[in-house]
Order: C-alpha cells, then sequence, then structure tokens
C-alpha cells in the first residue's frame, strides 16, 4: 500500500509552482512586447491623389526649367567693344615754347551685340590721354547694331598742339626712347529695345598704345574691357 507524505504546514511542494509564478504569464505571453509594429492603412483616393501630384510634379519643374533658360537667354548683356584698327596720320611733340602734342589719327572700332534683340547706340566716344591725364577725345554719331551681329565704326581723332605740364618731364623721356604710352578710352552708349521696355546698355575698353613719334608707327599696344 502506497504511503502518502505530507508536508509540514508553511513548506511549499517543489512540484507545484509558486503564486507568483502562476500569477506571471509565460515569457511567449508578454502583453508588452519589446518591438512592436504598426501597419498603416493608407485609403484609395488618398493614394490616388498622392499619384496625381506627383505627376503634376513633372511639367512644373519643366516649365520653370523652361523659364529660367529663357529669362538667361533674353537677359541684357553690355556689347562688346574692341579697337580694331588704329593708323596714324601725324604724331608730334614740341617742347617749345611749351611741350604740346599734335595727334592725327584714325580709328575702327569694332562693337560686337552679343543680345537677341537688337542694339541702338546714341553715340561712341575715344578719348586720348597720356599717363593718366586726357588729352582730348572725338565724338561719332550714333548707329545700328542687329542682334547677335558685328558692327565697325570709323572715328577719326585730331589733337593739335594740346600742352602737356605735368608729365612734361616724362613725355621727352618716352619721346627720346621712341615709344610714347597713349591711352585710348572706347565707350559705347545705347539701348536695347526688350518687347516694350528700352534698357540702356555700355560698352567700354581702354588701351595703352605705344607709338613711335619718328616713324609714326605703332610698336604694340595692350587692349581690356572694363
Amino acid at each position: 500500500m502506497a504511503k502518502t507524505s505530507q508536508h509540514p504546514a508553511g513548506e511549499r511542494d517543489p512540484l507545484l509552482p509558486s503564486s507568483a509564478a502562476a500569477a506571471s504569464p509565460p515569457p511567449y505571453l508578454d502583453p508588452h512586447p519589446a518591438d512592436s509594429y504598426a501597419v498603416l492603412l493608407v485609403p484609395v483616393r488618398l493614394r490616388r491623389r498622392l499619384r496625381r501630384g506627383g505627376r503634376c510634379v513633372g511639367p512644373g519643374l519643366a516649365a520653370l526649367f523652361l523659364l529660367a533658360l529663357a529669362g538667361f537667354l533674353l537677359w541684357p548683356a553690355d556689347p562688346d567693344v574692341s579697337l580694331a584698327r588704329l593708323r596714324l596720320a601725324h604724331v608730334s611733340v614740341a617742347a617749345r615754347p611749351a611741350v604740346a602734342v599734335t595727334i592725327s589719327a584714325a580709328l575702327k572700332v569694332r562693337v560686337r551685340n552679343p543680345d537677341f534683340f537688337a542694339l541702338d547706340y546714341s553715340r561712341l566716344d575715344v578719348g586720348i590721354g597720356y599717363r593718366g591725364a586726357r588729352l582730348g577725345r572725338v565724338t561719332s554719331g550714333g548707329g545700328r547694331v542687329r542682334a547677335r551681329a558685328v558692327s565697325y565704326v570709323d572715328a577719326d581723332l585730331q589733337l593739335d598742339g594740346i600742352r602737356v605740364v605735368e608729365d612734361a618731364i616724362y613725355l621727352l623721356e618716352d619721346l627720346a626712347r621712341g615709344s610714347v604710352p597713349f591711352d585710348a578710352v572706347v565707350e559705347v552708349k545705347g539701348n536695347l529695345h526688350l518687347f516694350f521696355l528700352s534698357v540702356p546698355v555700355k560698352g567700354r575698353i581702354s588701351c595703352v598704345v605705344h607709338v613711335n613719334p619718328h616713324n609714326q608707327t605703332i610698336v604694340h599696344q595692350d587692349c581690356y574691357p572694363e
């Protein structure tokens, strides 16, 4: 006959779970898992609106790009001016009674219009100076340069007996060396007719022309736009 063993009061049976262990569920039944995931359900209408919005963005960006490109191409730019030819007719320096310069020259100025609209220039100014001091200038009439075209403007310069006081010593030294540096400044002012607007533009170039007054020739010249 099997014997039954009785445990004293207050002693727990090792084969039965404790009350604390029975109260807590197993780990795989944790009501608050560490890693949780949420599923977002997007309505069909909302998804269709998002697709339509994505389709509208493409044409909008293309239109914005074309507008920026048109503004870049149509934006007015200043004309390019260069000294195409400078032919000396007469250059002389008189030392008595005062140092004076006489210059007679023919210039050909090249004006290039880089814009897509015609350029109407009001005048063309050519100034001659020496060591920063202006000796004189000549102004020619206006004209028109077609869009994306080049035009040549002739100007005759005549300076008779212009007195040089401050830089007379330097001028005599340059004359003895056979190379006198004259400053030539060419400036074109005009307007671009952009549809119903008139936009003022200006082209300017500075040149340093070294002239041999003994044989009326140009030694060399350096030009740079301003």
